[in-house]
């Protein structure tokens, strides 16, 4: 039986921005549609079901976020946001709302085509090996809640373990700065960056070889952290 293509939806309301994704996307072996409004994009979504999305953010009838809010609440596919919107703002609200890349316009052919060969290989890896995550020396058992390094546990904090496995749903993807205090400290400590920073400096000295050129937990300029993809 014939494989079936990673499949790639579309959405971009310039024609011309569409067609040249679309043909480098072809030219790469992947199956593409297009959808040039978010009434659109949401019924091609969840009738096909694509393997990853990219995303434009200004759209006819609405903003590209409400879209990202949409296929959050069902699926974890990789979102990959192409927009011409350059504000930092724009980039950590993109995000805190789940999607897993941000490549500001005008962008180039060969960096578009890598993003999105790291995005959908590091999914298939996700749906592969189920709740554990291997990085080099470094496992997180995420079901279990057990993390070792160098084949020895490693002993963390409750905050250092919560923030651990948060990062470690999706290795590779920015969690912004209120995306995680939201989740490990709660909405009232949004604002409260100061106990990120030093909780995150103490799991790194739990972690790493050197702080200062972490291997496994990384540093989203502007946004927040990310667990080193695979």
């Amino acid at each position: 039986m014939k494989q079936a293509k990673t499949s790639i939806l579309i959405v971009e309301d310039d024609a011309q921005i569409s067609e040249f994704l679309q043909l480098s996307l072809q030219s790469q072996g992947y199956a593409t549609s297009i959808a040039t409004h978010l009434h659109m994009a949401k019924a091609i979504f969840f009738d096909t079901k694509p393997d990853l999305v990219i995303l434009d953010l200004g759209l006819p009838d609405g903003d590209g976020r409400q879209f990202i809010h949409k296929v959050r609440q069902q699926s974890d596919i990789p979102i990959l946001v192409l927009s011409a919107r350059q504000m930092e703002q724009e980039k950590v609200d993109c995000f805190s709302d789940g999607a897993d890349d941000y490549l500001a316009k005008p962008f180039g052919v060969h960096e578009l085509l890598a993003r999105v060969k790291v995005a959908l290989k590091r999914s298939a890896m996700m749906s592969l090996r189920d709740h554990v995550v291997h990085l080099d020396a470094l496992v997180i058992d995420r079901e279990n809640q057990v993390v070792s390094l160098n084949d020895e546990v490693v002993h963390l904090t409750p905050i250092e373990l919560k923030l651990l496995l948060l990062l470690a749903r999706k290795p590779g993807k920015a969690y912004s700065h209120r995306q995680l205090l939201t989740e490990v400290w709660g909405a009232e400590y949004v604002d409260d960056t100061h106990y990120l920073r030093i909780h995150m400096g103490r799991l790194r000295a739990r972690l790493e070889v050197n702080s200062a050129t972490p291997r496994y937990i990384l540093t989203e300029a502007g946004v927040g952290y990310r667990l080193a993809s695979i």
